[in-house]
């Protein structure tokens, strides 16, 4: 599903695959050789969305950007990404070549320099960067500028750090903080999608067209979710060799 939001919308490169059960709404852009897996959900909220060539958005995988009139969060993804399944990434900026693998969690502000990556269930905070080729284990946190990793049993130290509600909805962070911010937040999302409506504009690249009589190709059955586990698994032995070799030419 494609959407537009009041005069924004969607930009999808001819040659980027969309699945048609993903769902792409206001102010974003899609590069060419891009691919949208089924459930993916890309959504602008008054900051922009743009995603660079031959990157990959996998199942389920939630992309937002938002902005208001005080704070703006565009989300900016490079080329040659893979967001894996189920992943959070809002108002962030990801360099080129990063990895962000099956429930990560990138929030407002953060960046991630080229190369770098975020293993299963990582989370990469507010206002945080990753530098160069740094990647986050599975589980851990990230914090700072530049980022220091946490295991997850230092997540309350963390959050006593953080001013959350003011970086990211504007509220002071009071007792109430959670009701007020939902309650402003709930507002926000009403008029930013007010005017939505649905597009549909972009199509699919076609298959090539076969000759006269020519056979068609057998059709070959997988299992689609053991698939993509196994594809994950073997992206995840790669972002290990990759860590090894730094840390080996870094000790040499």
């Amino acid at each position: 599903m494609i959407l537009s939001s009041g005069t924004k919308k969607p930009k999808v490169h001819s040659s980027a695959y969309v699945a048609p059960t993903a769902t792409i709404a206001g102010e974003v852009s899609i590069g060419a050789g891009c691919a949208v897996l089924h459930g993916a959900v890309i959504v602008a909220e008054g900051a922009a969305v743009t995603i660079g060539a031959d990157t990959v958005v996998m199942e389920n995988a939630v992309l937002k950007a938002s902005g208001g009139s005080v704070l703006q969060f565009p989300l900016h993804i490079g080329s040659r990404c893979i967001v894996g399944p189920q992943a959070y990434v809002v108002g962030a900026t990801i360099g080129d070549g990063c990895f962000v693998a099956s429930g990560a969690k990138i929030f407002n502000g953060a960046k991630l320099e080229d190369g770098s990556g975020v293993a299963l269930g990582g989370i990469v905070h507010v206002n945080t960067r990753l530098r160069k080729d740094e990647s986050v284990p599975m589980q851990h946190i990230a914090f700072g500028d530049p980022a220091t990793i946490y295991p997850p049993d230092k997540a309350p130290e963390l959050h006593a750090k953080m001013q959350f509600f003011a970086d990211v909805f504007n509220v002071e962070g009071t007792q109430d903080a959670r009701a007020r911010a939902a309650a402003t937040y709930s507002k926000f999302l009403r008029k930013a999608h007010a005017q939505d409506a649905d597009l549909d504009e972009h199509r699919n690249v076609k298959p090539p067209q076969r000759r006269s009589g020519e056979e068609p190709p057998p059709t070959q059955v997988a299992q689609v979710d053991k698939v993509v586990d196994v594809m994950m698994l073997e992206l995840e032995e790669m972002e290990h060799r990759r860590q090894a070799a730094i840390k080996r030419q870094k000790g040499g």
